[in-house]
């Protein structure tokens, strides 16, 4: 087979966004997008950690959303011809995000490639997307990922084969070129790592005697991980695991774990007889949504949780080395890391802030205001991994419940109200006006009142990572008031049509009385001066928020 040498010229806006280059499929369709893009990744990591990409062992594989096969075909010829030495595939081009990084650590892979818009919609009006994650498992981090932008403005040309589609529903190993294509099960890999880290034992015998768990997979990734998991492993009921097949469009769903866009899920945790424990998972598989009888777990909540009661689960018995979290995540995560004596670090929003102190041993587990947590054992938040920590609490807990865990939880360590309001689809140079208009203000804030509420602080987060000296600014608007309360402006980095705003609402209470209720009510106060403060009605036109959680 020849190597060919294909002409282009550059696209604009191939920079990688949060998690990676997310387009509609339509842009990646064109001729030369999706090649411009791969090329330019191989160029830069050429060399990469000293390791040349010749000859070199690289992961790939998507969540199955539409352009999937096409891509994983387009992307193995291209690997080919660019010298890769061998390519590891999720049968049926599938892997979960946490299911490529267990993958390229447990097999000592240079890198590799996913292929996910994450919780964004899927089909061939939607989204798709591509992202480049490291030697350890985890996301480029900004130092590459700006180089690859880089490379897309200037590259000329890209190397590809003319060669017959991989057969990428056949288990073993084919050739392409001088290239193996080692065609895996996507699954297997993972279960293993879940089996070390949590006590099957515990969870198969609660479930036995009439602990019950319901998981929407949403049509998208996670379906074959949790059947196999949760009813082949764990002996769950058939049916425990609702719309489980992914589909190319998740069954014309957003496959967005929050109450918003889980309805069936959130109805069955409605019923007088709710499972004990409820969860959703999104596209790629790497967020996760919490539910109790009547009970709604915050991201936030379920992080510090998780810390508390790690010990019970058999991976993390001995403890935690310490604890971050993403800026615009609750505080309830340091008010457990303070008790256990342990550090807790505040990064950008980004998995990939989060690599250097678990490659450095700093941090156990992490966690995202975006439905996001994870911890050590691989390099990206993992939605599954967070259920069946959730199952082995519930498990090791006989008689709780989730609420009772989380009202445990409070009066032991006092609760963060905390909501997130996401305003979605927004005209981007509005939305971008707003956060201008509001960034002008933040110096003048100190000392006002807003709505009750009397401003201590108010910058743009920068931060500066504790471990490699890497900095990040312009991450998020915080308004601090004094007594604690706080609310945090950004825009989101993973949408592909118009802007989307979110605000984050916290505010702490230590009285057992008063945490009770909803968050939207007690935080009703602080949620119309965050309204008043930015204009948020006069700039945007919108009333209310479209998601909120």
């Amino acid at each position: 087979m020849d190597i060919l040498s294909v002409p282009t010229t550059p696209f604009e806006g191939q920079k990688p966004g949060t998690s990676g280059l997310r387009k509609k499929v339509k842009v990646f369709q064109q001729p030369h997008y999706l090649e411009n893009f791969v090329q330019a990744v191989f160029d830069v990591i050429d060399g990469l950690d000293d390791l040349p990409l010749a000859g070199a062992a690289l992961a790939l594989g998507g969540d199955g959303r539409f352009f999937n096969r096409t891509a994983i075909q387009t992307i193995l010829r291209m690997a080919a011809a660019n010298g890769v030495g061998r390519m590891v595939v999720g049968q049926g081009g599938l892997l979960s995000t946490p299911a490529a990084s267990c993958v390229i650590r447990k097999h000592g892979l240079k890198g590799g490639l996913i292929l996910s818009a994450s919780h964004n919609p899927g089909g061939p009006d939607e989204d798709f997307g591509i992202k480049y994650n490291i030697r350890n498992g985890g996301p480029a981090p900004e130092a590459v990922t700006n180089a690859i932008h880089a490379r897309t403005l200037e590259i000329e040309s890209y190397r590809t084969l003319e060669a017959e589609a991989v057969d990428l529903d056949r288990l073993g190993t084919q050739t392409l070129g001088g290239m193996t294509v080692e065609v895996i099960d996507p699954v297997a890999d993972y279960a293993a790592l879940m089996e070390s880290l949590f006590d099957f034992d515990a969870m198969r015998a609660a479930l036995a005697q009439g602990r019950r768990v319901v998981f929407d997979a949403m049509h998208a990734i996670t379906g074959p991980y949790a059947r196999e998991i949760l009813e082949n492993r764990l002996g769950a009921p058939a049916g425990s695991v609702l719309n489980a097949t992914p589909l190319e469009d998740f069954g014309g769903h957003h496959p967005d774990p929050n109450l918003a866009h889980a309805k069936e899920l959130v109805a069955i945790m409605n019923r007088p007889d709710a499972p004990d424990l409820g969860a959703a998972s999104d596209g790629d598989g790497d967020r996760n949504m919490i539910l109790g009888p009547k009970a709604f777990v915050t991201p936030s909540d379920s992080l510090a949780v998780l810390a508390a009661n790690a010990p019970l689960a058999p991976g993390y018995a001995k403890g935690i080395a310490g604890i971050a979290r993403s800026m615009p995540t609750s505080r309830a995560a340091d008010r457990v890391a303070e008790a256990l004596g342990v550090p807790c670090f505040e990064t950008p929003t980004g998995w990939k802030f989060f690599g250097t102190l678990l490659d450095a041993g700093k941090a156990t587990l992490c966690g995202e205001e975006s439905f996001g947590t994870g911890s050590d054992h691989v390099r990206e938040k993992d939605g599954l991994w967070a259920v069946l920590f959730w199952l082995n609490i519930l498990a090791r807990r006989p008689g709780e419940s989730v609420g009772d865990l989380l009202a445990a939880h409070w009066a032991r360590f006092g609760r963060d109200v905390y909501a997130r309001h996401d305003y979605e689809g927004l005209d981007s140079a509005a939305a971008q006006g707003l956060m201008d208009a509001l960034k002008a203000r933040l110096p003048g804030l100190p000392g006002q009142t807003i709505g009750g509420f009397t401003v201590a602080q108010a910058d743009d987060f920068a931060y500066t990572d504790p471990v490699d000296g890497s900095t990040a600014s312009g991450q998020g608007l915080r308004v601090m008031f004094k007594g604690g309360a706080r609310m945090v402006f950004r825009l989101s980095g993973t949408g592909t049509s118009g802007a989307t705003l979110r605000v984050y609402l916290e505010r702490y209470e230590a009285d057992p009385e008063a945490q009770r209720g909803d968050a939207q009510d007690l935080l009703a106060d602080l949620i119309q001066a965050a309204r008043e403060l930015a204009d948020i009605p006069g700039r945007t036109g919108r009333a209310a928020p479209d998601v909120i959680t």
